[in-house]
């Protein structure tokens, strides 16, 4: 699949979208024009590689876009405007634009509308991002084609990647955490004050302590894993954050 818009402006067409239950057009320029925005669009919302990878990793990533002048992040899918808003909902994906394209016209106009019949889709995008200036493609990044669903090079890491090199990525930080525990309450602080992002597991509600043993050999609260490290407590994780900032310094 190799069909790539590079130096050409964005298809012109119309998005039928909802705010507040109301219909709201939104026309090419409306999303694209003077603005500098990062679109990744995939073969359909809810399905598995979409929700699992391409769109958790692009919210992630959205802050990181911003400090580099990107104004929005959008995904893009040949679904309805009610399906996509569910789904954003369901991905907890806030930092994330979700546009319906559900007739498939921006998607055929980029050249990327494909026949998924065999899977009872009819007609879907192929995977693929791109970076767009004021509505012309500067970079894509297409799938290349291949039997089931690529997923080399459309990622948030690689447009990273492209729009800066030495870009220093956010820390995968989760908390293993459980209720009523002051040094949970303080591990989550400490984050919070260094500017740390963090996702949260909480006992009995996302975990069992079979699965803290399991994962951390540990039966104390809590649990903080960093980059796949574990790092241990909270008084861990403040020795943790003290040698980070002397590196830094």
């Amino acid at each position: 699949m190799s069909n790539s818009h590079e130096g050409q402006r964005v298809p012109s067409v119309t998005f039928k979208t909802r705010d507040d239950h109301q219909w709201v057009d939104l026309t090419s320029d409306d999303v694209f024009a003077g603005k500098n925005v990062i679109v990744f669009s995939l073969p359909g919302a809810f399905t598995p590689t979409c929700s699992s990878s391409h769109v958790p990793r692009y919210n992630q990533l959205t802050p990181k876009f911003k400090e580099l002048g990107i104004d929005e992040v959008i995904c893009v899918s040949v679904n309805d405007a009610f399906v996509m808003d569910e789904w954003k909902r369901a991905q907890h994906a806030d930092r994330l634009t979700f546009l319906p394209d559900g007739n498939g016209a921006f998607s055929d106009g980029m050249g990327l509308l494909v026949g998924k019949e065999d899977l009872g889709f009819g007609k879907r995008s192929w995977r693929y991002s791109m970076l767009v200036r004021d509505g012309v493609v500067e970079k894509m990044f297409v799938e290349p084609e291949e039997p089931g669903d690529p997923f080399h090079v459309s990622d948030a890491d690689t447009m990273l990647e492209y729009l800066d090199p030495n870009a220093e990525k956010p820390l995968d930080v989760t908390v293993f955490s459980r209720p009523g525990c002051p040094y949970c309450m303080r591990a989550k602080g400490l984050l919070n004050d260094a500017g740390i992002g963090f996702e949260e597991l909480v006992l009995n509600r996302d975990y069992t302590d079979n699965t803290l043993r399991a994962v951390a050999n540990a039966t104390t609260y809590p649990q903080v894993f960093i980059n796949g490290d574990l790092v241990g407590g909270s008084e861990d994780l403040e020795k943790w954050l003290e040698n980070r900032t002397a590196k830094a310094a």
